[in-house]
């Protein structure tokens, strides 16, 4: 099948991450893929082998919202129509062409799908107030415009039906992990830092990811010397906190690490991964973690409630994620039986329901079920 892709290589942020793990294993699967992306020129762009590259311009982008020239669109449509793929596939970036593109592919006759990554909080669906509530606001109206549109959990699909998009058109496929990229093995990371204990936090450095929170009952626990906290990321946030949480508290700042044999290294070292956010949509950081047999604590928000549910790691109310953390960080401390146990339940979740496999095997579903409800309204048209 041939696939247009649309989404993001840059700046790192989940929907990169998301994109490039899909389209690889799309590749892999024997499929051609073009990813159309934000890039300046066609020189900067990082060639992918077997993946055709296009790059769409753009006045700025950040790793929460994209703004594209006005030529972008022309461009969009042109590359379209060279490619002339059998469906596109829109991982949506936050940008004006997510709203034009259902426009653009009904004007070519192509089946068109979406996946709506924005997080949002706890159960019930109580969006915060900001960039999530008015994405939200902004998108449902228009979601309905898609062929499709993939969302990563049950809640979610709930909170878009009740804002008026269509349930037929909403299908939950979690996200995946390669369980063989990402898997318990021996790393010699302790050793470099000193650790007896390894407790990590990996992400963006954000206020919607509460990583103070984190900090503060890290310094308030009074965490012995041998317990240690990588935090695995940058953001806006880095330069604020890390003059005050630093390694006289046993707190090291490792920045973004893009090598991803370094990232899954630090995982197999770690001890307990915390994820202590204010919303989120399904973290693959902590599918990542899980798979690689961490005991995992996160909130109750967006999706990641339900995957770590029924033991299969810790679950902190978004609330109070500080006085919970200063309880149990010295319990995870003090207890190694209890994050081992917990790492093998959190593993063993991944490969009950979230592996990458799976997450492409109901893609390639969907694509197809996609691409036939189009031919027979062509069909019937003609």
């Amino acid at each position: 099948m041939r696939i247009a892709w649309i989404g993001k290589k840059s700046p790192f942020c989940g929907n990169v991450t998301y994109s490039r793990e899909i389209t690889n294993a799309l590749l892999e699967q024997g499929h051609q893929v073009s990813f159309l992306h934000f890039a300046q020129e066609q020189s900067k762009l990082d060639n992918w082998p077997n993946c055709q590259e296009v790059p769409l311009p753009f006045i700025y982008k950040s790793q929460v919202y994209t703004i594209p020239t006005f030529r972008a669109t022309k461009v969009l449509t042109q590359s379209l129509k060279r490619i002339k793929p059998d469906i596109v596939h829109a991982s949506l970036t936050l940008s004006p062409l997510d709203f034009v593109l259902p426009e653009i592919c009904e004007e070519l006759n192509l089946p068109l799908v979406a996946t709506f990554h924005t997080p949002f909080a706890g159960k019930g669906a109580k969006l915060v107030s900001g960039t999530q509530l008015l994405a939200y606001q902004l998108y449902a109206p228009f979601l309905g415009n898609y062929h499709r549109v993939i969302v990563f959990s049950q809640i979610q699909r709930e909170l878009l039906a009740r804002m008026g998009v269509p349930s037929e058109n909403i299908a939950v496929i979690p996200n995946g992990v390669d369980v063989n990229k990402y898997s318990p093995g021996i790393s010699q990371v302790k050793a470099e830092f000193d650790a007896d204990r390894l407790f990590v936090y990996q992400g963006r450095l954000a206020p919607e990811k509460n990583v103070e929170a984190l900090l503060r009952a890290w310094k308030q626990a009074e965490m012995a010397p041998g317990s240690k906290l990588l935090i695995v990321g940058d953001g806006p946030l880095k330069s604020s906190l890390e003059p005050f949480y630093n390694s006289d508290n046993g707190i090291h700042w490792l920045g973004f690490v893009a090598d991803e044999n370094r990232r899954i290294e630090i995982l197999r070292s770690a001890d307990v991964y915390i994820l202590p956010s204010l919303v989120e949509g399904l973290s693959l950081s902590l599918l990542e973690a899980m798979a690689c047999g961490v005991a995992c604590l996160a909130t109750d928000v967006g999706a990641d409630g339900e995957v770590l549910e029924k033991g299969a790691g810790v679950i902190l109310n978004p609330k109070s994620v500080r006085p919970q953390l200063r309880t149990l960080l010295p319990l995870f401390q003090d207890h190694p039986e209890l994050t081992a146990l917990l790492g093998q339940k959190a593993r063993k979740r991944v490969l009950e329901r979230y592996t990458l496999s799976t997450n492409i095997a109901q893609l390639e579903l969907l694509y197809e079920e996609v691409v036939q409800q189009q031919s027979l309204q062509l069909t019937r048209g003609a």
